[in-house]
């Protein structure tokens, strides 16, 4: 359920109409996002939590406004936080605050059983596995200083769901770890669709993931396409939302064949469909 505060409200204050916020809780994992509609002579300039600043981006269906979005980590304990707004005025450089809780999400837990050298590595597996994390992480931080996203975003495949974002995994009784997408039922060389335009900035085989597909869609926000089969875009490639960009399959660390559907915003592994839900809802008139 989508919920809008208005920030005039938890401030006591008359002046802050032009902002609103999705949730003044997030869970780990989850996402919010603050909307700014600048009044008055006011220019936003910064958006902060404690001394992590969050870029301001142009909103896609009104130039003159600007959001931000707010991914919270997995491994992000509860806590009381602070939201910083810096603005200009009239000359003159101005902050307020919100109040900002990070609540414990609710997940569950399962066990799997898959190959054994997926969990016990050899030497050469842990270098590959390393180097293949370390090209990752450098991707999803770089923020690309535009969008592609014209529209909303869409889920990648119409299955049902057999494994939900965030739950506590044990693997062969003894890697702990949690789930970093949604898994989608789907038996191999099922077609996979673009969930939005953007940019394939990755297309490989990996240890952990098998085939893989991550797309650029601008302003740091990427989606991440696992267990793939086959390739039908590579690294370079402009693509369209709905557009076929590989064939499901099982490769990689499973229990068999199955779409693994991911989202990252600003380096941050969060809940990829409460965040498809938080930027169709807040951010387009016209949900397609």
């Amino acid at each position: 359920m989508r919920l809008l505060v208005l920030v005039s409200v938890l401030l006591g204050s008359l002046y802050a109409l032009d902002v609103r916020l999705t949730s003044t809780q997030i869970a780990n994992g989850k996402s919010a996002l603050l909307l700014l509609s600048p009044k008055d002579g006011k220019e936003y300039t910064k958006v902060k939590i404690a001394s992590q600043s969050f870029p301001l981006l142009v909103h896609p269906e009104d130039e003159k406004s600007f959001f931000t979005l707010l991914p919270m980590s997995y491994y992000e304990k509860p806590s009381h936080k602070k939201l910083q707004l810096f603005y200009e005025k009239d000359g003159l450089q101005h902050s307020q605050e919100i109040a900002l809780d990070v609540v414990q999400g609710e997940y569950k837990k399962e066990v799997l059983e898959v190959e054994s050298s997926k969990v016990t590595l050899s030497d050469a597996d842990k270098k590959r596995t390393a180097k293949e994390y370390a090209e990752a992480m450098k991707i999803y931080k770089t923020i690309t200083p535009k969008s592609y996203i014209k529209e909303a975003f869409k889920a990648p495949l119409d299955s049902f769901i057999t494994s939900e974002f965030g739950k506590a995994r044990v693997y062969n009784g003894l890697l702990k770890g949690y789930h970093s997408g949604t898994d989608f039922r789907a038996e191999v060389g099922v077609p996979i669709i673009a969930s939005n335009d953007g940019v394939v900035v990755l297309a490989q085989e990996r240890f952990y993931a098998g085939g893989s597909i991550v797309i650029d869609h601008g302003y740091g926000i990427y989606t991440t396409y696992y267990h793939l089969s086959k390739f039908l875009v590579q690294k370079g490639d402009v693509v369209k939302k709905s557009q076929v960009i590989a064939l499901s399959g099982k490769s990689g660390r499973v229990t068999g064949p199955h779409l693994h559907f991911g989202v990252r915003v600003f380096g941050v592994q969060v809940d990829p469909l409460q965040f498809i839900t938080l930027i169709n809802q807040n951010l387009f008139k016209g949900i397609q």
